[in-house]
């Protein structure tokens, strides 16, 4: 039978027809989706149009109104109707007669009804008053009666909502937030109501209401696909259950996947939180451009008031201030966007750069600089050049501002460019009461949490990194920890990780679960059992790793998961390992001989009596990495010897940081001048990163340190002042500096660690804490592993000697509360 046919048995036969004719509708094989949809809401629009000529015979004035998801022509198979009926006024007796001639009939027949007899006045007066009201009428469509009745409302609902728009806006962003903060996110619950959840029906049609307003308009790419997948499964849900409800319950999920053809429910869940991501993301973007333009528009008159009623800055629109943020990467208005001389095409680490500045910075990235981005950059060389994996584990380490950007960049389909084994665990439910998230959100949400640990390890780079990967196998068939094992040894080494290291992260992936289970289900007195963990964790190094990874992961998965009880049995756990792990000692370093240049620098700053430098681009990469095929320099290594003097690691430190330069690892030792030459040298072997992309000149680099040696340049006070020249908003709550005492690491000295966030002038305030200390530091061993530094510093007193324990003590704890200060 054809839609045709079905009008006309529903016309023939009144209420019976009609509702004949809907099953009928509803059990064609052949029409689903938006088709059925329509020809539902076509087939209800002939039928109460002919109640309403049946019962408005003679009365004018008056017309009916589909409003809500009946007047967008959504109407699935158990949809209530929503309906207005309008009237002038004139007539009250007669509409009133009307409207039961109108609604009796919804009801005998079993459908809900949500009705309402108004006015245009009245109407518009309700709308004032109820947002929900006014939401629902913009969507208001003709049935029947008075069509200029109808319309002159439309006309005056659109104009009072975008007069009213500064006003409504920001109401409707906070229903939004709450309905969020009641039904939780659309795509990660296993049981998610499709239409109030964050990234659900409700948030599509919000989105049109925005639209409507003229303020802002959401990014329309796959919005409209995500918005019908979501009605069809709604549909799909009706026809299953036979109810009116919006919840994808568990018990019906293989059915609702069955209706649609989809090969099982995991299929159909990730479906849906493919589509709800699209239009949770949409509705970030759309309330960022909701806010940037009202605060645009508050700022207005207050600069034509400054500037004595004319327009600002010579008759033109205000320009946003940009901030730089890293190499092609700037702030502006709120967001973070690419400068205006970056060149995508040619600068493969941009995203990353990009992400990671957002991510630090606590800001969203543009949705234009993404697009720019996901259109036009290049594929990173593999394996990964250095830079691109410190900015990947920079962005790893921001925290809670990580998962923003992250979003950001999957959206429009960087990650699988980045990492292709993603797409395996992206959208990916998890069936599992005690996770709340998805696999690649949970993936996320670790990463975030070890964040949080970065101080209680020597590795934060390897913890981030495993913390991404550690259930990359979920995707495989299998056990998902021998699946990725495997999978991280492929990732890590393609994001450029040396041997070892790839070996310490799939050693992490494949055992990420072996900590809890031992733990929490083996008999720890046994000798037995805690060598078997000691035999698969290797290392102190990596049972450190592991430790950290395991409570990350546990705090990730959900609050059931990870309690004071089972922390305390991990501990416990990881104590006997570590006792039997004991004997790994590290032995004092091996001081390597020079090298010629090396031997030539320190032997001219002795005759000379001043420092002396070397600067060049470092082309070839660490030991351990293929070389990229890339033509760009991987940093800079700066060669410097000095004099043995008081102060040289902080002048060194200052001076770099004046001049932007970011340190990324340094050796600073004593070094042995050869038979006949006078006093010592102290060398520092340093390879940096020139903070925006320009090199200094040498000259100024040894001129700015003679200065700095000498006390005629304050280093502090420059450094100071370029701070406050450039304020930033700071995103990140890194975890606080950590500062250890390592007494049985060296006969010769006291070694202090020192684990903190990587910022400006860091080592410039170790430095000078040190100084201020009264100790002698003999060698310092810096590295930069993403946002976060781990330095050692092998110090004496002035005697030459290791310091007392007492004394190196109160050292760690002064140096601590300077960094926290």
């Amino acid at each position: 039978m054809t839609g045709t046919d079905v009008q006309k048995e529903a016309e023939d036969s009144g209420p019976s027809g009609y509702a004949a004719a809907r099953l009928r509708l509803l059990t064609e094989e052949t029409r689903s989706g938006p088709p059925r949809r329509a020809a539902l809401a076509e087939l209800t629009d002939d039928w109460l149009t002919g109640l309403f000529a049946a019962g408005a015979e003679g009365l004018r004035g008056a017309s009916l109104v589909a409003v809500g998801g009946y007047g967008r022509g959504e109407l699935s198979p158990r949809s209530d109707l929503d309906l207005l009926l309008l009237h002038d006024g004139s007539d009250i007796k007669a509409v009133a007669a009307l409207a039961d001639r109108l609604w009796y009939p919804v009801w005998d027949l079993g459908l809900d009804l949500d009705h309402s007899v108004r006015t245009p006045a009245e109407a518009r007066k309700t709308a004032g008053e109820d947002l929900k009201v006014q939401l629902g009428l913009l969507d208001a469509r003709h049935i029947a009666g008075d069509l200029g009745l109808t319309a002159s409302l439309r006309t005056a609902v659109l104009a009072d909502w975008r007069n009213q728009a500064p006003k409504r806006l920001p109401e409707l962003q906070e229903l939004c937030a709450e309905r969020a903060e009641r039904q939780g996110e659309l795509q990660y619950l296993l049981e998610p109501d499709l239409k109030e959840a964050r990234g659900g029906l409700r948030d599509a049609t919000a989105l049109r209401a925005v639209a409507a307003s003229w303020l802002a308009d959401a990014p329309r790419e796959g919005l409209a696909d995500a918005r019908r997948r979501l009605l069809d499964v709604r549909d799909a849900l009706h026809l299953a259950t036979g109810r009116a409800t919006d919840r994808l319950a568990l018990q019906e999920q293989d059915q609702v996947a069955a209706e649609l053809g989809l090969l099982d429910a995991d299929t159909l869940l990730r479906q849906v939180y493919e589509a709800a991501r699209l239009v949770s993301y949409a509705s970030d973007v759309t309330w960022r451009e909701v806010g940037r333009v009202l605060r645009s528009r508050a700022v207005r008159p207050r600069l034509r008031a400054m500037l004595g009623g004319g327009r600002a800055l010579g008759g033109g629109k205000p320009t946003a201030e940009r901030s730089p943020l890293a190499e092609g990467v700037v702030e502006q208005d709120g967001e973070v966007v690419l400068a205006r001389a970056a060149r995508p095409e040619r600068d493969p680490v941009l995203p990353l750069r990009a992400a990671a500045a957002a991510a630090q910075a606590g800001l969203p990235l543009s949705l234009h600089a993404v697009r720019r981005l996901a259109a036009t950059v290049r594929p990173v060389p593999t394996p990964w050049p250095a830079e691109a994996r410190e900015q990947l584990v920079t962005l790893l380490g921001s925290g809670r501002p990580t998962i923003e950007v992250w979003e950001a960049l999957e959206a429009e389909g960087l990650i699988t460019r980045l990492l292709p084994d993603w797409e395996r665990v992206r959208c990916r439910p998890q069936r599992n009461a005690v996770h709340l998230w998805t696999v690649d959100r949970h993936l996320i949400e670790t990463a975030v949490r070890a964040s949080e640990f970065t101080r209680r390890v020597s590795r934060p780079d390897l913890l981030l990194v495993a913390a991404l990967l550690h259930d990359i196998g979920k995707g495989w068939p299998g056990d998902h920890s021998v699946a990725g094992e495997i999978i991280a040894k492929d990732v890590a080494a393609r994001i450029g990780f040396d041997r070892h290291d790839v070996t310490v992260i799939a050693t992490l992936v494949r055992h990420h679960l072996l900590l809890i289970d031992t733990a929490t289900r083996r008999d720890l007195e046994d000798p037995a059992t805690v060598r078997s963990v000691a035999e698969a964790v290797g290392s102190q190094g990596t049972l450190e790793l592991l430790h950290a990874l395991t409570e990350a992961d546990a705090l990730a998965t959900g609050p059931a998961a990870w309690s004071s009880w089972r922390g305390s049995l991990v501990a416990d756990l990881v104590q006997r390992v570590a006792a039997v792990l004991a004997g790994d000692v590290p032995d004092d370093p091996e001081e390597a001989a020079p090298t010629a240049e090396q031997e030539r620098l320190a032997l001219e700053a002795a005759a000379t009596g001043s420092p002396v430098l070397a600067l060049r681009a470092q082309t070839e990469p660490p030991a351990g990495q293929e070389p990229s095929g890339d033509p760009e320099p991987l940093g800079v290594e700066l060669l410097i010897a000095v004099p043995d003097q008081p102060g040289v690691l902080p002048a060194v430190a200052g001076v770099l940081a004046m001049h932007r330069l970011t340190v990324r690892t340094a050796e600073l030792r004593s070094l042995h001048l050869p038979d006949g030459v006078d006093g010592s040298v102290l060398l520092l072997d340093w390879r940096v990163a020139a903070e925006y992309g320009s090199l200094p000149q040498a000259a100024r680099l040894r001129s700015d340190l003679v200065r700095a040696l000498d006390g005629s340049l304050d280093i502090a006070g420059r450094l100071a002042e370029r701070d406050a020249a450039y304020p930033r908003r700071r995103g990140v709550v890194a975890p606080a500096a950590r500062v250890s005492v390592h007494p049985a690491a060296s006969r010769l000295a006291t070694v202090i660690e020192v684990r903190s966030q990587d910022a400006p002038g860091l080592l410039f305030r170790i430095g000078r804490a040190l100084e201020d200390a009264s100790v002698r530091v003999r060698s310092a061993h810096v590295s930069t592993l993403g946002a976060n530094a781990v330095d050692a510093f092998y110090v004496t007193g002035p005697e030459g000697a290791p310091l007392p324990g007492d004394e190196a003590a109160s050292v760690a704890r002064k140096l601590e509360e300077t960094l926290r200060g």
